[in-house]
């Protein structure tokens, strides 16, 4: 959701912005930043214990992260490097194992050590924080945290960090490739007026001299941009989904006066979570609980605890993206923060490269909602709305190992490929075990690119590299140009990569294999050649 503009452009929906700057000049701290370097590559994160107290008054933030980690291969003196951007300072550090000394210079802490690790052993380290964040100028798009009232007037606090990182605010090993495996415990610290909201559940609730302490846990792996504490004045009220894997617990947070809309419009969960485990298996976090928290910003797919902001109406802030009218049918933040549940959370990309990864997957789960929700016209109309948004400006897939992020059209594009290759495979039932395939044989984990293209590619039985290519590796869209005299037809693909193969199914039965040369076949038909609009292709007549 964090890439979403408010500006609405045209008719057919939105514009998708970017995290970072195309034509930026990529530093040594970008690949400290983005890399596993070897600062990094040695230990293994197994869990974050951590807490948090914000203060309103000062937008200020103090408290402390436990660093649960496992050594993975033998290494001699090595220096770890932990991420903690400025103006956030490391009050103190401590270790379970002999620190020779420690410094914060720029956005990281650098522990160096005289000491031999082995793999296998296991150690902490242990930082206390303090200071003024990183204020958000636009959450979620630009990120940090958020000091705002409610419409009451009561504080109101949270962070989206997702583009910007953790490490805005919590010393962390900022890298998306190494989740926590066991999971977090984060502490809320809140004035006793407020409630503190975290990811997975609610553990334990006590007061703490004047204030009051909220610790949440979660018992899965969780990317570290997920990990979100939200403080305000909120109430809670709670449902059941009989799932996949039994009962699902739903859990609601929401501002005091937004209960009773909130009760109304969150029975969109339950359908939602149905067309979503038909698709994608079972939701993957049900140790965890479904959580949807009202948020400062219109929405972030924070794993167990989806920040919703979208003001307790359907559609995008009330607008529909494929500026078709399907998407007025329903709450597109409940839908896409949800859907990355599966994809995000449970399938999380490497390398911020290969958000696609998240980003395609998740807007077509808004396609495949659609279909269950509604019917599959009205998917295939919302589909081809969702062609339109597409900028073509720069490739999906952007540099790797300095935090780049692609094309904003890793949403509309990527979705857009993904329904391509749902029209070449012809088989409904074999796409949807390929998308539950995925989820089940990736759980919790961080994959690449190739890993997601070469297992489509195997489970499909058809060769899709060149398709791959074409959409997430060039501005490209495929032009199909033709002609047409009686039964024949005349045809060729212009705009398209070397060695493109995607057929092309026409008139609802007939498949053709376009290449640059022109070919010609006999149409089945007479009449005037039907194209299939479900495939994301510009058809051209010529003369």
């Amino acid at each position: 959701m964090k890439k979403l503009s408010y500006t609405l452009l045209f008719a057919s929906g939105l514009v998708f912005g970017q995290f970072f700057e195309k034509d930026k000049v990529y530093t040594k701290q970008d690949t400290l930043k983005g890399s596993n370097t070897e600062f990094r590559n040695f230990w293994d994160v197994k869990k974050y214990d951590l807490s948090v107290e914000p203060d309103f008054a000062q937008k200020s933030i103090k408290g402390n992260n436990t660093i649960s980690f496992e050594i993975i291969k033998d290494v001699t003196n090595p220096t770890f490097q932990i991420d903690l951007q400025q103006p956030m300072k490391a009050d103190k550090v401590e270790a379970s194992f002999p620190i020779a000394n420690y410094q914060q210079d720029g956005d990281f802490i650098w522990i160096k050590t005289n000491k031999n690790f082995k793999k296998g052993e296991k150690y902490t380290i242990n930082i206390t924080y303090s200071g003024n964040p990183t204020i958000a100028k636009r959450a979620p798009w630009d990120g940090g945290w958020v000091f705002t009232t409610d419409e009451k007037g009561n504080p109101w606090m949270s962070v989206a960090d997702e583009g910007i990182g953790a490490s805005i605010w919590l010393p962390t090993k900022d890298i998306w490739s190494d989740e926590p495996d066991n999971g977090v415990i984060m502490k809320i610290i809140t004035p006793k007026d407020l409630v503190g909201v975290g990811n997975g559940r609610l553990i334990d609730k006590k007061a703490e001299g004047d204030k009051m302490a909220y610790t949440w846990e979660v018992k899965n792996p969780i990317n570290a941009y997920s990990i979100i504490p939200n403080i305000g004045k909120y109430v809670n009220f709670k449902d059941k989904y009989k799932g996949e894997k039994g009962n699902l617990d739903l859990d609601y947070w929401v501002l005091d006066y937004n209960l009773d809309k909130a009760k109304k419009q969150f029975q969109q969960v339950k359908p939602m979570l149905s067309a979503f485990e038909y698709w994608f298996g079972p939701y993957p976090f049900y140790e965890d609980s479904y959580k949807l928290v009202d948020s400062p910003y219109l929405g972030m797919e924070h794993q167990s605890n989806v920040a919703y902001g979208n003001g307790y109406q359907n559609g995008y802030l009330g607008n529909d993206l494929s500026g078709t009218g399907v998407g007025l049918n329903w709450d597109y933040i409940i839908v896409h923060e949800s859907g990355h549940e599966w994809f995000a959370n449970n399938i999380t990309a490497k390398d911020q490269a290969d958000m696609w990864v998240h980003e395609g997957f998740t807007m077509y789960s808004e396609v495949l909602f659609t279909e269950k929700f509604m019917d599959k016209k009205s998917a295939d109309t919302y589909m081809q709305g969702i062609h339109k948004t597409v900028d073509n400006d720069i490739p999906i897939i952007g540099k790797y190992g300095v935090r780049n992020e692609g094309s904003g059209d890793m949403y509309p594009k990527g979705a857009s490929m993904l329904h391509t290759i749902r029209q070449v495979i012809n088989n409904d039932e074999k796409f949807r075990q390929i998308l539950r395939g995925l989820n089940k044989d990736f759980y919790h984990q961080t994959v690449t690119t190739q890993q997601v293209e070469d297992y489509i590619s195997k489970k499909s039985g058809i060769d899709f590299s060149s398709v791959f290519n074409q959409y997430l590796r060039s501005t490209k869209v495929p032009t199909l140009e033709y002609s047409q005299k009686g039964e024949e037809l005349k045809f060729r693909y212009t705009d398209i990569v070397k060695n493109l193969k995607l057929p092309v199914r026409i008139d609802g039965e007939q498949t053709i294999t376009p290449t640059e040369q022109w070919q010609t076949v006999k149409l089945k038909k007479g009449t005037p050649v039907q194209f299939n609009k479900n495939y994301f292709i510009h058809y051209k007549k010529v003369q």
